[in-house]
């Protein structure tokens, strides 16, 4: 209700005020009456006495009739006084005024009467009034007005003199009173009370056109009054199209009206049509209302919605409803005056809660706006309301909350949801967000415990501004605890994204965080089954809140601190090696921050400096882990990585230096003339100088031989070795500009190893178990010394550092180069010893994981790896020496006493292949169990009769990759040697004289490209440990560093090919002369195949393009996909790449570029299948990958709506298809060659079916190309036994030994396609769709050739015994019937129209059924396990299949019928089989002539799927 303001006591207006509308006919005489100036009560009540005399008067006949009906108007004590029985006063007068002839005239008199009575402002008063009922009691009854109005004859005249009436008493200056008046005194509201609620309405029509004329000219609070009411004063039997129309013009005219027009517009009943003219008018009110009233503009709106508007209702709120800015504008003085007022004075939080309510109160608008939400592409159609109606949403209750989350979670990763939304939400809203800072809180716990990065980062920044708008502890509280609830989940990327937030909390607000340190602790908690990744997290959060408490005016600043430093001191000084990684992580990286040259100051006087807490942190470190090598390995590499990527204090980094120059007194021996004085044999080893670059003035040499041989006794100094030489090349860089040319020594300086002369077979046959141990040690240690040699050195050569001279520049690339050459070398040489020696290496980093958890990753990974190779091998298992294998094998799991040991976890690791048995003995010090084995190589090409051990070179080190983990990691930067060749004069042109280095290269890229593709592809490879230091590496910075090297990748692939073409051959002094100058001994026949080094080039190039293409990194910034593009074009493009395309790209544009590398593979795909199908094969997976790179692109542009890359460059989309369909039907119907088959088609079935599988994909009709295969290509292979005949069917790849691989195939295509006709069938069967016959007929048709394919599959087990294939039969044959059930309900539509070709299909469909049936009997006869376990789900389809076709048939009119009985017991070849389901021949007769039966009728009824008896 609207209160109006207190009004003057006199409120009747002149009398000059001239109505606009006409007035009653009134005799004349009454009108004189009516103009007389106002009397007091007295005086009127003797004129009334007066004028009673004469009996001409109206108003006396006018007392009369009221006198009569039992009304006594003149009453001086009061209001008129009305008879107990007001019906019979009703009724009374009805008769009066209506009954007679002399009606009219009485009725003309009273209205003349009562109008001239009620002139008077008191007499008008006292019939307006309240009245009592004739003096019994004090119960208020209604007034005299009010009763008159429900005299049907009477009423449409009273209510037009009352409207009249009205304007007299209009207030002008109602905004003048300060009190509001009461409704007694307020005639002009007393008078529209009259109105209200009345039984009936003579004249709705007429009454509802006069007082719309009367509001549209009352003062607006008068008039807001009225039109509120008008639902209780014109009732529901007037039309409301008038009163639509006026009220909406009347808006258009005063928005201020809006409320009480939206109060009329919801309480009066309105049609349809009316309804959505109402809805139309308030929408378009959206843009122009003010903030104050839109919160009832917006109920009104949500809670008028139905399931037919409801749509255009939500959108039109998002797009016009300015929820952000509207009171943004005034903020900051908003909210000073906010202060110390409730929330509900802001308008947008009373928008919010009109929101919430009605969204609570109709439940379709929460589920329609999600519709509508899902159903908006574009990011820049998203709106910041839309964030709110979802935090809203959620609010409502649990049933909506997972498909909230969800959707919040999809627009984010597709950008729809943006970050600076967040902050137009949070930001500066303090007031408003407050209430529902819970709902948001929880919405960021869901983002964080996503899998995707994105919906992660998302979840850190709805944290963090919450964290930094909401100041008061209890917030932060929350935020905290729930960040820290995150850590505790146990799962990695939530764990890592909730150290992030802290982390970011932590640089953001460290004065903030040190006050609630405590509710952060519990982290600590948490620390033991930390990664290192999480512990750097973990130990940088408190280091940086230490920093900021050494300087804290807190009081409890220092002691967090103190805390700090005294836990990683315990965890340091730990004996177990598990808390001594904590503390050393943790000792870092406070120093770290201490030590960082901008944290120089902060400490309080009373306090050591900051340099001094960092170096006394330092000692304690290296004191506790100097007798430990995994401890002081991790705290080298650490430190090498603060102080690559800090800027520490003078003093720091002196004391680095100074401990890192001990590195020569260590390791390094004197040399006097280029020879080791004083040669001694080390546990009975002789040894010699190898890998000599620097000749005889070489002053030093690597004693690796002597430190090995002391390993076996104490804790071996070589497992540091590797990081000492990181840490001091780290330091020598810091300390020199740049330069390593203090230590330069190093690279060229001999190693000391054993003698050459132990590696021909009678020198390692006289070994003992511990000397060949060392001396595969030696090999371990020397290589892992060359692999920091070349992360230490390319620093110099990769760019980084513009701090040498060219030609100093030269000799190091040399000297580079040779270097990798002896690790090649060595990495063959030791893989060949712990082949016949096996051997657990030690570790040279200290792993990022538990130790159990890697090994239990390594072996699941084998096991994968090795899966396919142990499946082919099921069918050996029967065999005597498989029997006897897994006889001792059970043997094998018993203790010597005999007793059944429970298997351990290495038992189960050595069984996958992950580790050897050494790993398990590795632990006994002598080693004389596992190391005592001799010399025989199993390979009898692997000794020649000069008793040297042959090595070949491009071979992969099979023995070392399960170890490969312990190895030291190369850096990036050695991937700059990939640009750089020894241009030395040879027997070979210089492609052959790099290529196996750049082979060795190009596998650890490889290696390293696994690492960062998409967990889904390579989880698996993902899961073994990373490297230490590459984790932290990002693919950005990854892809910066690799960038350079695309062209030199071309330029080797293009070696590659042109060693290829020259054809095979070895070279016997090739090796020898290169090996020779990097000071290789000659200590093994090396093997060196051109064809096979040119053959792995070729494959890894692809590989690495193929999964570089693929990374999204690359996919979103084009600079760095156009210049990988760019790489691989060939010198010219032919014509024939632009066929088909309307207009050819212009050169350089990401198009061009991509035809321009499909183009190059195809040409290096085209020269591969003259050498192998292998690469060829290699050629056509790499030109998919073209294809799903280019579709990836066009996918990401259309979900965010912006164009990455080019906006026509899916006009190429169909170009590359077709021809990567063209590439794939070649090498399917290559000639092959036997010497280019690699061991024939044996193995090679996982790579037929993937080309057979982008055959189809990218075919032009699937449909049509597998008709053509299923039904002409195959049965003619089926029939033929010999590969001569096979030619005819054009697909030589198509033979006995590939013949389940194609049947796989073709049975899993066929699948596909029905299945998407399925889909599109049910699009097409909806209600909204405009049905067309000619869309009917194709569907059918596309139908009819997807049961051909499967008849002419399953029939292809009658020519064809294979058990394989009679299970892909059974198998698949039931998924197609599965799939075939679904279309029924399209087939019943249409069988009317197109009942021939419906009987045709399920006729067509009975061939193949009858064949599976047969299939299945057969199975079960000879016990095929293989066929057996797939019939109840096949089973099942069929018989389902069964009762639909009748169902369809009996449901329609058509006169077919339908026979179902019970199959002949018959084989395969069509003879009848003797079963026990004929026990007669009485039987036998029924079911044959039911059978012949059913087959004479075909044409015009469809045989049953005839249940087999078993």
């Amino acid at each position: 209700m609207v209160f109006l303001h207190q009004q003057n006591p006199s409120r009747k207006r002149p009398s000059s005020f001239i109505p606009p509308f006409p007035q009653p006919k009134i005799p004349k005489s009454f009108i004189t009456t009516t103009k007389q100036p106002p009397q007091s009560q007295n005086e009127a009540v003797k004129d009334n006495q007066a004028s009673s005399s004469s009996s001409s008067s109206p108003v006396d006949k006018m007392v009369s009739i009221l006198a009569d009906a039992g009304c006594t108007l003149i009453n001086p004590s009061g209001p008129p006084c009305l008879p107990s029985d007001h019906h019979k006063f009703r009724n009374h007068l009805n008769r009066l005024f209506s009954s007679s002839d002399t009606s009219p005239a009485l009725r003309s008199d009273f209205l003349s009467g009562f109008f001239s009575y009620i002139n008077p402002q008191q007499n008008f008063r006292r019939v307006l009034a309240f009245l009592k009922r004739d003096g019994f009691g004090a119960k208020r009854s209604e007034s005299l007005v009010r009763h008159l109005l429900l005299v049907p004859a009477i009423q449409l005249d009273l209510q037009i003199m009352l409207l009249e009436k009205l304007p007299e008493y209009f207030d002008p200056n109602p905004g003048d009173s300060r009190t509001t008046l009461s409704l007694e005194d307020d005639v002009a509201r007393l008078i529209i009370d009259q109105f209200r609620w009345l039984d009936f309405v003579v004249d709705p029509n007429t009454f509802t056109d006069k007082l719309l004329q009367v509001v549209s000219i009352c003062p607006l609070h008068l008039k807001k009054e009225i039109i509120g009411s008008l639902p209780e004063i014109i009732g529901d039997q007037s039309s409301n199209n008038a009163v639509v129309d006026s009220l909406d013009q009347m808006l258009q005219e005063d928005s201020e009206i809006i409320v009480p027009v939206l109060d009329a517009f919801s309480n009066l009943n309105l049609d349809e049509m009316l309804q959505e003219q109402v809805i139309s008018t308030a929408l378009s009110c959206i843009r122009t209302i003010d903030g104050e009233n839109m919160p009832n503009l917006l109920s009104f709106l949500l809670l008028s919605a139905t399931p037919q508007n409801v749509r255009r209702i939500i959108s039109q709120i998002r797009q016009q409803l300015k929820f952000v800015g509207m009171a943004n504008s005034s903020r900051a003085s908003q909210q000073r005056k906010l202060k110390g007022k409730s929330l509900m004075d802001n308008s947008e939080a009373s928008i919010l809660d009109a929101l919430r309510s009605s969204l609570l109160f109709k439940n379709m608008l929460c589920q329609e706006f999600l519709k509508e939400l899902s159903g908006v592409e574009k990011p820049q159609d998203h709106k910041v309301i839309d964030i709110w109606f979802l935090i809203l949403i959620y609010m409502n209750g649990k049933s909506m909350q997972k498909s909230v989350e969800k959707i919040f979670k999809k627009k984010i990763v597709e950008s729809c949801i943006r970050e600076d939304m967040i902050d137009q939400c949070i930001c500066g809203n303090k007031e408003l967000v407050q209430d529902y800072f819970p709902w948001f809180l929880s919405l960021s716990e869901h983002l964080l415990a996503c899998k995707e990065q994105k919906a992660r980062d998302f979840g850190i920044h709805i944290y963090t501004c919450l964290f930094g708008e909401f100041g008061d502890t209890y917030f932060r509280q929350e935020v905290l605890g729930a960040l820290v609830t995150h850590v505790g989940s146990g799962v990695s990327f939530e764990i890592n994204s909730s150290l992030n937030t802290m982390a970011l909390l932590a640089s953001k607000y460290p004065q903030e965080l040190i006050p609630l340190s405590a509710h952060i602790n519990g982290i600590l908690d948490y620390l033991e089954g930390f990664g290192m990744e999480h512990l750097h997290k973990v130990y940088e959060v408190f280091s940086k809140l230490a920093l900021a408490a050494r300087s804290s005016t807190y009081c409890f600043g220092s002691s967090i601190a103190d805390e700090l430093l005294m836990i990683i001191r315990k965890q340091v000084s730990h004996p177990d090696i598990k808390y001594k990684k904590m503390g050393l992580i943790g000792t870092l990286k406070v120093v770290s921050c201490l030590g960082d040259i901008n944290n120089a100051s902060g400490a309080s006087p009373s306090q050591k400096s900051n340099c001094e807490e960092a170096l006394e942190l330092l000692r304690t470190s290296l004191d506790s882990c100097k007798q430990l090598c995994l401890p002081l390995v991790l705290f080298y590499d650490e430190l090498t990585i603060i102080l690559l990527h800090k800027k520490l204090q003078p003093e720091i980094v002196e004391w680095v230096g100074k401990h890192a120059g001990e590195f020569e007194s260590k390791f390094l021996s004197d040399l006097q003339g280029g020879q080791l004085p004083g040669t001694d044999s080390y546990c009975g080893l002789e040894g010699e100088l190898w890998m000599n670059l620097d000749g005889d003035i070489s002053p030093i040499c690597l004693n690796i031989l002597s430190l090995s041989s002391s390993s076996l006794q104490s804790t071996s100094s070589l497992q540091v070795l590797p990081a000492n030489l990181l840490l001091l090349s780290a330091v020598e860089r810091l300390t020199n500009q740049g330069s390593l040319s203090g230590i330069d020594a190093l690279l060229g300086c001999p190693l000391y190893l054993p003698s050459s002369k132990y590696f021909s077979e009678a020198g390692w046959q006289s070994l003992k178990a511990n000397q060949k141990q060392i001396v595969c040690l030696s090999l371990y240690y020397a290589a892992n010394w060359i692999r920091e040699l070349l992360n230490a050195f390319c620093t110099q050569v990769a760019g980084r550092f513009e701090c040498t001279s060219q030609a100093t520049k030269m000799d190091i690339i040399a000297k580079l180069l040779k270097r990798l050459r002896n690790l090649v070398f060595l990495e063959n040489l030791l893989n060949n010893c712990i082949k016949y020696h096996p051997l657990s290496l030690p570790e040279l980093h200290l792993q990022t994981d538990n130790s159990e958890t890697s090994l239990l990753n390594k072996a699941n990974n084998r096991v994968h790896l090795e899966k396919n190779g142990e499946h082919k091998k099921t069918q050996d298992n029967n065999s005597p020496k498989k029997r006897k294998h897994r006889k001792t094998s059970k043997e094998s799991s018993s203790d010597p006493n005999g007793k059944v040991r429970q298997p351990t976890i290495f038992d189960a690791l050595r069984k996958a292949g992950a580790v050897t048995s050494q790993d398990v003995s590795n632990e006994d010090s002598n080693g004389q169990s596992s190391m005592g084995q001799t010399f025989i190589p199993t390979d009898p090409d692997s000794c020649n009769s000069t008793g040297l051990i042959s090595l070949e070179v491009s071979a992969v080190t099979k023995a070392l990759e399960a170890q490969r983990f312990k190895f030291r990691q190369l850096h990036v930067q050695c991937y700059s040697l990939l640009m750089f060749s020894n241009n030395q004069k040879t027997c070979c042109p210089d492609p052959e004289v790099e290529l196996p280095l750049y082979l060795y290269l190009l596998r650890d890229l490889h290696y390293k490209l696994d690492y960062f593709m998409p967990p889904g592809k390579q989880f698996l490879a993902r899961c073994l440990s990373a490297p230490a230091g590459f984790t932290r590496m990002t693919l950005e910075e990854f892809l910066s560093n690799v960038r350079p090297l695309f062209p030199n990748l071309r330029r080797h692939f293009d070696n590659a090919i042109l060693v290829l073409k020259e054809g095979d051959g070895t070279c016997e002094d090739h090796w020898n002369i290169h090996s020779a100058s990097a000071g290789n001994p000659e200590v093994a026949n090396i093997v060196f195949s051109k064809s096979a080094v040119s053959t792995l080039v070729f494959k890894e190039v692809l590989n690495s393009f193929s999964k570089m293409l693929n990374l999204l990194d690359v996919q979103m910034h084009k600079s760095v996909l156009s210049y990988l593009l760019e790489a691989f074009q060939p010198r010219e493009i032919s014509e024939n790449v632009f066929s088909g395309l309307q207009h050819s790209p212009s050169p350089g544009t990401i198009e061009y570029l991509y035809l321009g590398a499909s183009s190059f593979i195809e040409d290096a795909l085209d020269m591969a299948c003259s050498f192998s199908f292998m690469l060829a094969s290699e050629a056509l997976l790499t030109l998919e990958s073209v294809v799903t790179s280019v579709q990836t692109v066009l996918d990401k542009t259309e979900s965010n709506g912006k164009v990455i890359h080019s906006p026509s460059i899916h006009r190429i989309l169909p170009n590359l298809r077709s021809r990567l369909g063209t590439s794939a039907q070649k090498l399917l119907s290559h000639n092959w060659d036997s010497e280019n088959l690699e061991n024939g088609w044996k193995n090679k079935g996982e790579i037929i079916q993937k080309i057979l599988q982008i055959y189809l994909e990218n075919s032009e009709s699937k449909s049509d190309l597998l008709d053509k295969l299923a039904c002409s290509i195959l049965p003619v292979v089926s029939f033929s036994g010999t590969t001569v005949e096979d030619d005819h069917h054009g697909f030589p790849t198509l033979c006995n030994a590939t013949f389940v691989v194609w049947c796989r195939v073709l049975h899993e295509g066929n699948i596909a396609i029905l299945n998407k006709l399925v889909k599109e069938i049910a699009l097409f069967m909806k209600p909204r769709a405009a049905v067309q016959i000619e869309s009917v007929e194709k569907h059918l048709i596309n139908i009819q050739k997807s049961v051909n394919v499967v008849v002419s599959l399953v029939n292809l087990c009658r020519t064809h015994d294979k058990v394989t294939v009679r299970a892909m039969s059974v198998k698949y044959g039931g998924k197609f019937v599965d799939s075939f059930l679904k279309v029924f309900d399209f087939l019943q539509a249409h069988f009317q129209t197109h009942n021939e070709l419906i009987i045709q299909l399920v006729t067509e469909l009975q061939k193949a059924t009858r064949t599976i049936q047969t299939l299945c009997s057969e199975a079960k006869g000879s016990k095929q396990t293989a066929i057996t376990s797939k019939i109840p789900a096949t089973k099942r389809s069929m018989e389902r299949f069964l009762f639909r076709v009748k169902a369809l048939l009996h449901s329609t009119s058509s006169g077919c019928t339908f026979w179902m009985g019970n199959l002949k017991h018959k084989d395969l070849t069509g003879q009848v089989v003797s079963s026990q389901a004929y026990a007669d021949g009485q039987n036998n007769n029924v079911d044959e002539d039911l059978a012949e039966a059913v087959e004479e009728d075909q044409p015009d009824s469809v045989a049953s799927e005839d249940r087999e008896t078993e």
